[in-house]
């Protein structure tokens, strides 16, 4: 299957799950909104909450990943920048799920 196949395909497959994710993810934003610290540590701290936040980021960032890299991919005429700039976004779509998913299972 060719790469540019499969980046297509991973976008499509990746925003199906997103959609559901989401869906929670806002209404129990609006369901917590306007909570004192603790009723939202709370929330965050509940095996469910945990495990579809984490699901939720890492589909997203994953999502935003591949998003990004077609912008470099169609605006960016320079190789190397636009592969400096694809390594820079994969880092940090690694880094950012990890730092946060860990401070989300760490919470009490």
């Amino acid at each position: 299957m060719n790469s540019v196949t499969k980046k297509w395909l991973f976008m499509k497959i990746s925003s199906v799950i997103l959609v559901p994710l989401m869906i929670w993810f806002i209404l129990n934003l609006v369901s917590i909104f306007d909570k004192d610290y603790i009723e939202v540590v709370n929330f965050f701290t509940t095996q469910p909450s945990k495990i579809l936040v984490s699901l939720t980021l890492v589909f997203a960032y994953f999502f935003s990943t591949l998003s990004i890299s077609e912008v470099f991919e169609d605006y960016i005429q320079n190789e190397k920048i636009k592969n400096a700039a694809n390594k820079v976004l994969n880092i940090f779509a690694i880094i950012m799920p990890i730092i946060t998913i860990t401070v989300i299972l760490n919470l009490n």
